[in-house]
């Protein structure tokens, strides 16, 4: 590879040039390169013109073009993340087949296309009547609602802006569209292709480059560059720390302004510590409730703040309220297994809460990978001798959390035998997953949202990181166990056990959902792209036991943090969802309230968690309290 060239270019107001930066690749690897200088537009009267720049645009090209002549010192954002194989997802495989098929029926490519140009013949014209001053009809491509790309008013005021954007729409949506209509190709192979696709498309957006996006023109000429400046030195922090920076992680600490709900931990194991909290009130409710979060991320976004602590809530209502907090795992626990979570995670702190509470049984609550845990738990319980006239568990409140793998929404494009032993041979070396890895993931299925408007924001626009703690937690990740990962991904995704009547046997007791029969709540959110809320329905039709169900705006993590606010900012659907299969049909029966579902949780969990009792002490003789909340395993990196 030769070596990177870096041009620069004045004008005749000033030696401002906007340079474009971007990877490049070669047969050798990718790198970083400049592949374009846009000039600085001409001399125009704007609100800041005149004013003296508080740092030239030019100070910062020094740095650019010693880290573009040094290439080989420059982080790869992905290095040591992903398989050295090639194609080890399946992307071009599947984006081959796909092309193929198309090619094998040029008939049906050629209507398709003929029609898309007449779509874009219809947008040229649009705009050319325009520009003319001419009355225009509406707006040939809409963005949909959820696109904050272009919900500017800017976008549509400037007529090439205009142009330019619905060119990219029409264009995008016509290539997604064809590779979904892709004739004699299989559904899951489509989805492949097009969820692939589709992040090329993402980063090729025309509000990514500063030469199209007006607003990042806008800010240049009022704040005389200063966006850029900034930008570019954004850029330089975020390829050092290999990511786009999302959020301004200065401002938080565990234990300080988050995880802050008084309690104390009253157990530990390898693999856990358990948090009772602190009663604050007279009287609590006899059974105690238990939550297993997941160990994907951290607890604390179950007490994330004061305002929107779920963990808060409940005991300000009057529970005895008991946490779970995972150990982020390191090379010593490659070998932890799936079924290790449910038995030396959530019996073992099951057999606390019964010690400390004095009780026989208690309500769970498992959120995502934890609710999945959970239920595989409660069908063991119900099928095990010993456990079929003792169950611990009383009732359980599932969050978020699929049983049925069947359709697990886009997280499918990575489900396949050959992308899991990709998986596997990535956390092969030190056992377990990176959570680097996970957060990139999470991240690609959004890509819009939690990548480019970060990137765009950061680079064009020059703004700060915001100081949000659900944008904390959620880069403050953990790793995942190389055994309890493989079967995670294999035998409940890729093979679908968990609904498979005795599909799966741990210490030689089958699992079979139909055995439970404690009454669940069950809540899915609106817009969740990682249990999506008709997945996580299908549960009410598995188990013979009574299912509330309850349907929340939003996504995965805010439509749980639902707290009640005057007036209300959140809506839900909610009621008796026991043996149905059709969720929609479920959807259409129900009145849409406007509120929190918090409120109807502690209303259902009043009538299920027995009656009202003095509270019982923190830790006993059996287990005494070893330290303060929020512990130790939630502060480790």
């Amino acid at each position: 590879m030769g070596r990177p060239r870096c041009w620069w270019a004045g004008t005749e107001t000033g030696p401002y040039g906007i340079l474009l930066l971007g990877w490049a690749g070669t047969e050798t690897g990718p790198y970083w390169d400049s592949f374009a200088i846009i000039p600085t537009m001409r001399k125009r009267t704007y609100p800041s013109q005149g004013k003296q720049a508080k740092q030239p645009l030019q100070s910062v090209i020094p740095e650019l073009q010693n880290l573009l002549q040094n290439q080989n010192s420059i982080p790869n954002p992905l290095e040591n993340l992903f398989p050295k194989q090639p194609d080890p997802f399946g992307i071009l495989e599947s984006c081959r087949i796909v092309h193929e098929a198309w090619m094998a029926h040029p008939d049906k490519y050629y209507e398709s296309l003929s029609n898309f140009w007449q779509q874009w013949q219809r947008v040229t014209f649009q705009s050319w009547n325009r520009s003319l001053g001419k009355s225009a009809d509406e707006a040939a491509v809409q963005p949909s609602e959820f696109d904050e790309r272009f919900q500017d008013p800017i976008w549509s005021d400037h007529i090439m802006s205009d142009l330019i954007k619905e060119y990219y729409l029409l264009t995008t949506r016509w290539i997604e569209d064809r590779i979904y209509e892709t004739p004699s190709v299989d559904e899951r192979t489509r989805k492949k292709a097009a969820f692939w696709t589709r992040q090329g498309l993402n980063s090729l957006s025309p509000s990514n480059f500063v030469g199209f996006n007006p607003k990042a023109q806008l800010l240049f000429w009022e704040s005389n560059g200063q966006n850029l400046y900034k930008g570019i030195n954004y850029w330089l922090e975020d390829l050092r720390d290999r990511n786009i920076k999302m959020v301004d992680d200065k401002n938080f600490e565990v234990g300080k302004n988050l995880a802050t709900t008084p309690g104390k931990i009253i157990f530990q194991n390898d693999l856990i510590e358990l948090i009772q909290y602190t009663p604050t009130t007279k009287e609590v409710h006899q059974i105690p409730i238990l939550f297993v979060p997941p160990w994907i991320n951290k607890y604390y976004i179950l007490d994330i703040n004061p305002q929107k602590s779920l963990v808060k809530y409940l005991v300000d209502q009057g529970f005895s309220v008991f946490m779970i907090s995972w150990k982020n795992p390191g090379s010593d626990m490659r070998d932890t297994h799936f079924e290790d979570y449910m038995f030396s995670g959530i019996l073992k702190a099951l057999e606390a809460v019964k010690s400390i509470c004095k009780v026989q049984t208690a309500h769970t609550v498992g959120y995502c990978i934890g609710g999945t845990a959970l239920t595989t738990l409660l069908a063991w319980l119900n099928n095990h001798p010993k456990f079929k006239q003792k169950n611990p568990i009383a009732h359980a409140t599932l969050l978020c959390s699929l049983v049925d793998f069947s359709d697990p929404g886009e997280l499918d494009v990575f489900i396949d035998e050959k992308s899991i032993q990709a998986i596997e041979q990535i956390m092969e070396e030190k056992g377990y997953l990176e959570a680097k890895f996970l957060e990139h993931t999470f991240r690609l299925l959004r890509s819009n949202s939690l990548i480019w408007h970060y990137a765009v924001h950061r680079y064009l626009y020059g703004e700060d990181s915001p100081p949000f703690d659900i944008l904390y937690w959620n880069i403050d990740g953990t790793r995942l166990p190389k055994a309890m990962q493989s079967f995670y991904l294999r035998e409940l995704y890729l093979h679908n056990k968990l609904v498979k009547p005795n599909a799966l046997h741990f210490q030689d007791i089958p699992i079979d959902l139909g055995a439970i029969k404690q009454s669940l709540y069950v809540i899915g959110t609106e817009q969740d792209h990682i249990t999506p809320w008709k997945e996580a329905f299908k549960i009410s039709h598995w188990v013979k036991s009574p299912v509330r169900f309850v349907l929340a705006t939003s996504g995965h993590i805010v439509g749980v943090l639902s707290n009640p606010v005057t007036p209300p900012k959140r809506r839900y659907w909610v009621g008796e969802a026991t043996g149905q299969t059709d969720p929609e049909a479920w959807c259409e029966a129900q009145a849409k309230i406007p509120g929190s579902w918090w409120e109807d949780w502690v209303e259902w969990l009043g009538k299920h968690c027995g009656a009202l009792q003095p509270p019982p002490s923190l830790g006993n003789s059996d287990f005494p309290v070893l330290r303060d909340a929020p512990g130790l395993y939630v502060k480790e990196k």
